[in-house]
């Protein structure tokens, strides 16, 4: 396995496949952690993979990243349009740091068009359902260089 990558999950992700399927699917976050480790192997990374409800875990996570992971996909889930301190976070970690979400977030309330991440984000990908991850990691392999893992 080479290098490791964090696919960082926001708040209520971990009801992916139960929570408003009409917006996010029927996919669970166990679906997406599958197919998460199938694009990583296939770019010659490692996951590591977590979800948390409390943006101070997040922070922590991103944080212990400084020191363990070459790039970071991050699905903010709410906090991407509310934490500053998850943009300040991201903003010291050195790697690429690709964003994602589910949904079209442009299609929805106008609150959701905007997100703190992108602001550090260095790609963002919206409405492709859970397949947005998989092309967020090929890009993270592409930016790392697959011959360099």
């Amino acid at each position: 396995m080479g290098r490791i990558i964090y696919v960082l999950n926001g708040p209520n992700l971990n009801l992916l496949g139960k929570r408003q399927p009409e917006i996010y699917g029927t996919e669970t976050l166990a679906d997406v952690e599958a197919l998460c480790g199938r694009e990583a192997a296939a770019a010659g990374l490692g996951t590591r993979f977590l979800q948390g409800n409390s943006e101070g875990q997040i922070i922590d996570w991103i944080h212990e990243a400084r020191e363990a992971a070459a790039g970071i996909v991050i699905n903010p889930g709410a906090y991407g349009h509310t934490s500053i301190a998850i943009l300040d976070a991201l903003n010291a970690f050195d790697g690429p740091v690709l964003e994602v979400h589910v949904s079209n977030v442009h299609r929805r309330e106008e609150f959701r068009h905007r997100t703190y991440v992108s602001l550090r984000a260095d790609g963002v990908i919206a409405g492709f359902g859970i397949e947005g991850y998989g092309l967020a990691i090929r890009r993270l392999g592409s930016l790392l260089g697959k011959g360099n893992a």
